[in-house]
């Protein structure tokens, strides 16, 4: 029996983040968390979930005929499996992404792998786990988020992004509005006032389908 992961969902659509945005893509979704934010939209996949034999996870993603796949959570570094995952995906020619907090240390993902990584900002409740070393793991092939609930969230952003010349070591450095929590327009004004060399971003699948559909 080959090695098995706990999945949340496997669903086909369109990618609503990062510079992928509007992209078809097919997602992952892995079980677990160890982070609690406080503007999490995913508290579903901290408990729910079946375990999949990884060749099968793979063949489900290969039946929808998308090159591109982003694995996800929770936080799908939690299990071990996860890089077997990423070797089979890579193998079969996928374009691999995944979307981690950041607080798992990087240095064994396969630098192949296209890495979104969050560090979270103070009113999130676990400014306190990023794990700033992870930052030497990154590459000009991947992405570093911010979800930004606040202006104390955006000032310290600010300073992260200057003091660690994250321009300098990123392909994008991403600022999102906490939804429901901060206006679009608001963050809008406080990046163009700054002149940060920053991609501002919405959920886009969040006005494309409601805000609490899952699987999309």
């Amino acid at each position: 029996m080959s090695e098995r992961l706990r999945i949340t969902e496997i669903f086909f659509s369109i990618q609503g983040e990062s510079t992928w945005a509007g992209c078809p893509c097919v997602f992952v979704r892995l079980t677990g968390c160890n982070l609690r934010c406080h503007w999490c939209d995913t508290e579903y996949a901290f408990h729910e979930g079946r375990h999949l034999e990884i060749d099968e996870i793979v063949e489900q993603v290969r039946g929808y005929g998308c090159n591109l796949v982003e694995v996800t959570g929770g936080e799908p570094l939690l299990q071990k499996g996860v890089y077997r995952l990423f070797e089979l995906l890579l193998e079969n020619r996928f374009t691999v992404l995944v979307e981690t907090s950041g607080e798992r240390d990087l240095s064994s993902v396969d630098p192949r792998v296209i890495k979104i990584m969050d560090l979270k900002c103070p009113s999130s409740g676990e400014c306190a786990r990023n794990r700033m070393s992870n930052l030497r793991y990154l590459s000009n092939r991947d992405e570093l988020k911010f979800v930004i609930a606040d202006r104390c969230d955006f000032e310290w952003a600010c300073e992260i992004v200057r003091q660690h010349r994250l321009a300098d070591r990123v392909h994008a450095i991403l600022m999102s509005p906490a939804f429901g929590y901060l206006a679009p327009a608001e963050l809008a004004n406080w990046i163009l006032r700054e002149r940060l060399p920053v991609r501002m971003q919405l959920q886009l699948h969040k006005h494309i389908w409601p805000p609490d559909t899952r699987g999309v």
